[in-house]
């Protein structure tokens, strides 16, 4: 039996927004203090059913091989049974005003 491929559900904060994609393959990235996110899935085409939020993830993601996130702004990373539908959900009110922790810059002998 093949070994299993694994599958990754990836949440992270971008521009207001709160961005869900599946990918195979996450890792600690080569750049300083990014998380390397590659071979991003998405769902089965459907006739009946398009969803807008994740044709805009098509869109948007269209053509990329290798996406750095900054730790900051992962929310969590998840290893599934199988993949489901990317979402992008706006951030409105008080969640948006959250700030990260450690804030963006900060680290030793800073602030």
């Amino acid at each position: 039996m093949p070994p299993r491929k694994r599958i990754y559900r990836i949440s992270f904060r971008n521009e207001g927004k709160v961005i869900e994609i599946y990918a195979r393959l996450v890792r600690q990235g080569e750049l300083y203090g990014f998380v390397e996110v590659e071979e991003i899935l998405f769902g089965e085409k459907s006739a009946l059913l398009v969803d807008p939020s994740e044709e805009q993830l098509k869109n948007e993601f269209a053509g990329v091989k290798r996406i750095h996130i900054p730790f900051h702004s992962v929310i969590r990373i998840d290893e599934v049974e199988k993949e489901g539908r990317g979402k992008i959900v706006a951030l409105s009110g008080e969640t948006e005003k959250v700030m990260p922790f450690p804030p963006p810059g900060a680290g030793p002998g800073k602030g």
